[in-house]
């Protein structure tokens, strides 16, 4: 029984989630070993089955797969649901990948949930640290969503979250995390949060949080009559399924009022859906590789564009980033990058190059694999090291679309950058 449906629905996730999916159902059942298999037997071969045809290290940790098949079906009590889903967490813990996860039913239609526009939360993208630095260990936050409870409270990128609800975050996972983050519209949820050297205690309260992905605006330079510059100021905040027709929107509606330039602003954006990431480059590239995907092999598919999806492929482009932003993001500001459409600013990006797919198994619940690692279009892989920008932005920039413009217009501002600057190389 070696069906596979795909409803391939790829994704960056942070919990939002920040890591790479590919969304399948998986009903997949090795070869039975000859004695009488149970349906929980069965349920369990899915699960090894599933790793065994996706999972990026073929080695599997150093181990025979097959071998861990016989002796887990011998030895491993599977006698209830319950006890499958053990047996299962156990055989993926001998990966020791912390992103190769089982979700189960409850999590993994909270996972899904969370790229199809809105979600009830407190609006945190939180990943792994990357950097070990001796800080205490915990969950790192990788962006509040603007006007979320998180952000309202003054939750910011780099922010380690060290308890949910008095629950310590030092061995949860972000799977856990986002069930526990994510509940009932006006419930609360108390985090503990590290915030450099302080430790805070915010009580947060539980809303419908709007993934409005897009705000523009057009920003007039000082000049003299029509011929004064025009710059049109785009941010996007994640990339659900509304992304790339709303930033194509942004696109049109700047162009109509004749802008001479754009600025992509993928700051605190901790990505989403992977194939909105390839359509939103497609809109500012007219030919090019977008991204490498790649296993321990080498690349085994590649992501690129012939021009036809470009709507605005000449204007001069800058791209802003931050630590906060994340997976599909970097992917875009790495194509943006490498392909020398755009100068980017501001500092290195998160760094989270595995690219993971969750399939769905037969009882609804689900497994996230990671089943490959993308590169830059120069070969880059920024996993843990993030996308390196050309300039870094003055420390004063601001992070909204109403203070963006007066950093352009004001020269005795702290945060101003001239034009010129902005656009070249």
């Amino acid at each position: 029984m070696e069906a596979q449906q795909k409803f391939i629905f790829k994704v960056c996730f942070v919990v939002l989630i920040g890591v790479m999916l590919v969304m399948s159902v998986s009903v997949s059942v090795s070869k039975s070993p000859s004695w009488a298999l149970t349906e929980e037997n069965l349920l369990f071969l899915e699960a090894w089955r599933t790793i065994d045809r996706a999972y990026v290290d073929k080695s599997f940790n150093g181990q025979s797969w097959f071998r861990y098949r016989e002796d887990a079906l011998r030895n491993e009590p599977m006698n209830t649901r319950e006890q499958t889903y053990m047996a299962i967490r156990k055989m993926l813990a001998t990966l020791d990948d912390p992103f190769t996860r089982f979700l189960e039913p409850e999590k993994f239609k909270s996972l899904r949930s969370g790229t199809q526009g809105a979600l009830t939360g407190v609006g945190l993208s939180i990943g792994y640290p990357t950097h070990f630095d001796g800080s205490a260990a915990g969950l790192v936050v990788i962006s509040a969503a603007p006007g979320g409870p998180a952000n309202r409270a003054g939750v910011l990128a780099g922010d380690l979250i060290l308890a949910i609800d008095d629950t310590s975050t030092e061995t949860m996972g972000i799977y856990d995390a986002a069930e526990r983050l994510q509940g009932p519209d006006g419930s609360l949820v108390e985090l503990t949060i590290r915030s450099g050297p302080e430790i805070k205690h915010i009580a947060l309260t539980r809303e419908r949080v709007s993934l409005n992905p897009v705000k523009s605006r057009l920003c007039k330079l000082p000049g003299s009559g029509n011929d004064s510059p025009r710059i049109g100021y785009i941010k996007l905040t994640s990339f659900n399924q509304n992304a790339s027709g709303a930033v194509k929107e942004a696109v049109s509606s700047l162009r109509s009022n004749s802008v001479n330039a754009f600025v992509l602003d993928l700051r605190d954006n901790s990505g989403g859906l992977f194939p909105e990431g390839i359509e939103i480059a497609k809109i500012w590239l007219d030919k090019g590789v977008i991204v490498y995907i790649c296993d321990n092999r080498g690349v085994r598919d590649i992501y690129d564009t012939d021009g036809s999806s470009a709507i605005a492929a000449s204007e001069p482009l800058a791209v802003l980033v931050n630590k906060g932003t994340a997976s599909a993001s970097e992917i875009l500001a790495g194509a943006l990058k490498d392909n020398k459409r755009a100068v980017l600013f501001g500092e290195p990006t998160y760094g989270k190059g595995k690219i993971q797919s969750v399939f769905q198994l037969s009882d609804g619940s689900g497994l996230a694999v990671t089943v490959a690692r993308y590169e830059t279009p120069a070969h880059t892989d920024i996993d843990k090291v993030g996308v390196i920008p050309d300039h870094p932005l003055p420390t004063s920039f601001p992070n909204d679309v109403e203070g963006f413009c007066s950093c352009l217009q004001d020269p005795a501002t702290a945060c101003y950058v001239n034009r010129t600057q902005l656009f070249a190389r």
